[in-house]
């Protein structure tokens, strides 16, 4: 592991600590040369399925990309870096267990929009808006009514 900041392969483990719900080592590190202090993330390589695009391409599975889309469903929302972290590492989780070696991407995006239900309804919305393609407010109206239960409002 070098130092971020002179480069320098030295450097020892200052503290570790579980997070990630146990699937992940935090390690504070201080650099010898530099004496400058970074964090570091050690994460079991979790078995995810290769991801069926709608136009039917494979690729593999990205965490990054997960992660950007649900930062954006949670700008000025009040999910905290934490709280995305701990909501990506679920979707991974649940992936891992389907014991697939492909699954499609509206799987993914359907167990995204679960549990960012649970979490932020509104951003849950935001998710959903580009994930399902809304075009009208109707759409909106639609999505809330599954929310509150109100089918009406769905018709």
């Amino acid at each position: 592991m070098r130092c971020p900041f002179c480069n320098d392969p030295s450097n020892r483990v200052v503290d570790s600590r579980l997070s990630g719900e146990g699937q992940e080592i935090r390690r504070r590190r201080e650099c010898d040369e530099c004496s400058r202090r970074f964090t570091t993330r050690e994460r079991i390589d979790a078995l995810v399925p290769k991801i069926i695009k709608r136009d039917e391409r494979r690729e593999e599975y990205d965490r990054a990309k997960i992660e950007r889309s649900i930062q954006k469903a949670c700008v000025k929302r009040p999910v905290s870096e934490n709280g995305v972290q701990r909501l990506v590492d679920r979707v991974e989780r649940r992936l891992g267990e389907s014991g697939e070696a492909e699954v499609d991407s509206d799987l993914i995006g359907d167990v995204i929009l679960e549990e960012l239900i649970a979490l932020d309804p509104l951003a849950a919305a935001r998710f959903a808006s580009v994930f399902r393609d809304f075009t009208s407010a109707a759409d909106y109206d639609a999505f809330f009514a599954t929310l509150t239960g109100d089918d009406e409002l769905a018709d």
